[in-house]
């Protein structure tokens, strides 16, 4: 906390002996500055920093009062506490200056002692008020940095479990990568708030989690799988919500999200619950169309990888279909970033 000796206090009087008095008062334990009207004291703050003003009220051109609004008016002076001087014994001067933002009255002529305590004790304030935001911004800082950890880790545990998704069907290769870096271009060209595209960039990753409940022969199977086999395949967004439900953090709830309706479809044929447009939250539908895009230019056992033209044409193709008309549209349009994101991520 700040010593008293290192507290300035600007004293604003029209009458120089009472500025004469102040200063043979004061300048053994504060460092002082003087002005002896309000157009000056104004003039002083505008380069000088105070920790206190000393402010006469029946001063010339401009009184006390007008000074004191014109500091409670600007940023840079308002919490400099002001302390009016005054001959004039009177409670509604008291009450403007209460009402204008003054802390205290001192009357003249002075009463030395008075003068020396009312100061001390409002200096004393300000020092312990300054020192406790000072406290505040240290403790704000900790927290930041501390929340900044925790959601590190939380993105790393998301990443490492989007990684696990992966691991079993090593063709897919970069596909959750991709997958992310698509549904954040599409997210943010739809209108979503950067905070929200990034939630959905993160929260894609884990669009196939339940997939680690298929059983290996049906996941890397090389052909088309059977009705049976379709079945099985077809329970892994329920799974993977399954696996993510019942979390407090906004991204996970999030992914829980993705996972069970990124494959539902526009005109209700998807699954696993067939619903349809907008019926089906705005994260599922950017998840659909980036997943199923990078499906298609990706070499699956089943498949060869699509050229990116037949892919976008297949987007264009199943719009209003499987497929939000307006987000498909989005999607074309940004087809150069696409491209280079597939040329950053290859398979």
């Amino acid at each position: 906390m700040k010593t008293l000796s290192k507290n300035k206090i600007l004293l604003v009087d029209d009458t120089k002996i009472n500025i004469d008095i102040l200063v043979q008062t004061l300048k053994d334990q504060y460092k002082l500055g003087v002005a002896l009207n309000g157009k000056k004291a104004l003039q002083y703050l505008k380069s000088n920093s105070v920790d206190l003003i000393l402010l006469d009220i029946l001063m010339p051109e401009m009184d006390g009062f007008e000074v004191c609004f014109k500091l409670k008016e600007d940023p840079a002076t308002q919490n400099i506490p002001v302390i009016f001087i005054t001959a004039v014994e009177d409670i509604e001067h008291k009450t403007k200056g209460f009402e204008l933002g003054a802390v205290d009255y001192i009357t003249k002529p002075f009463d030395i002692t008075e003068v020396k305590a009312r100061i001390k004790t409002h200096l004393m304030l300000k020092n312990a008020l300054e020192a406790l935001e000072s406290q505040n911004i240290i403790l704000d800082e900790k927290v930041k940095i501390r929340t900044k950890e925790l959601e590190d880790a939380q993105i790393e545990i998301i990443e490492r479990l989007s990684i696990a998704a992966e691991f079993r069907d090593e063709e897919t290769g970069n596909h959750v990568k991709r997958m992310s870096k698509y549904c954040k271009l599409l997210a943010s060209a739809c209108g979503l708030s950067e905070e929200k595209s990034d939630m959905i960039a993160l929260a894609s990753t884990m669009h196939d989690l339940g997939k680690i409940g298929v059983p290996d022969n049906i996941l890397l199977k090389p052909g088309k799988l059977d009705n049976d086999e379709w079945k099985i395949m077809r329970i892994h967004p329920t799974t993977g919500s399954k696996m993510l439900a019942g979390s407090n953090s906004k991204i996970i709830v999030m992914a829980e999200t993705i996972a069970l309706t990124h494959h539902e479809k526009w005109d209700g044929s998807g699954y696993p619950n067939g619903l349809s447009g907008k019926d089906i939250p705005i994260e599922g539908r950017i998840a659909c169309i980036c997943d199923v895009f990078d499906a298609l230019t990706s070499t699956r056992p089943y498949k060869e990888a699509w050229p990116a033209k037949k892919a976008f044409k297949e987007i264009k193709a199943c719009s209003n279909t499987f497929f939000d008309p307006e987000l498909a549209d989005l999607f074309l349009t940004l087809t150069p970033e696409i491209k280079t994101i597939m040329k950053q991520l290859p398979n």
